[in-house]
């Protein structure tokens, strides 16, 4: 099991989870099958952590919270479509923001990047209003690199949404709808908040 597999993999999906126990993750391809509760404690954690790393740094895949609220790497293939939605600040993005979160936002567009912790970062992050990576301060704790979805198409050279919202959220909605029926799975969108079938 190495790297090379795991590209192979979430070319053949387009996306991969980082765990599931029924859609194609990282943990279960490691595994060899699906891993229920925490993948910390199988015997193929360390390999399984390694791996993950190695994936989240690679130049073709993105890191994101997308399918049914989990972490999930999406090929370089879906990028315009991600950028499209994260950019489109739609309803479901927006309507019952906290104020803290809309402040955050507002900061973010005239800052283009910025680190951030708790609540509003995470509100940020679920409705795809930044692309967000955990990160470890100076003093040790936990945080959020947020990075405002233009800026982020310019670091990856993507010229900008080449797709409407509504061809976006479709492209995307088709390939969670694949996986669910391929893998009998129950995949949701953050935009729907059902299972894509």
């Amino acid at each position: 099991m190495n790297l090379e597999t795991l590209l192979d993999r979430l070319r053949e999906f387009d996306l991969l989870l980082d765990t599931d126990p029924a859609l194609p993750s990282v943990s279960g391809i490691v595994a060899g099958g699906p891993v229920r509760g925490s993948w910390w404690s199988h015997p193929r954690a360390k390999l399984m952590y390694k791996l993950a790393i190695e994936l989240r740094d690679h130049p073709d895949a993105l890191f994101i919270r997308l399918v049914s609220g989990k972490l999930t790497y999406v090929h370089r293939n879906l990028w315009p479509a991600i950028l499209s939605i994260g950019a489109a600040r739609e309803p479901w993005q927006l309507q019952d923001l906290s104020k803290p979160a809309k402040h955050l936002l507002d900061r973010l567009d005239r800052e283009a990047a910025l680190r951030a912790a708790g609540d509003p970062a995470r509100e940020l992050e679920d409705r795809l209003l930044a692309r967000c990576e955990s990160v470890h301060t100076e003093k040790g704790s936990h945080a959020k690199q947020l990075q405002a979805w233009p800026a982020w198409g310019e670091s990856v050279q993507l010229a900008g949404p080449a797709l409407s919202p509504a061809e976006a959220k479709a492209q995307i909605e088709n390939t969670v709808r694949r996986l669910n029926r391929q893998f009998q799975a129950k995949g949701k969108l953050p935009w729907t908040g059902r299972a894509m079938l």
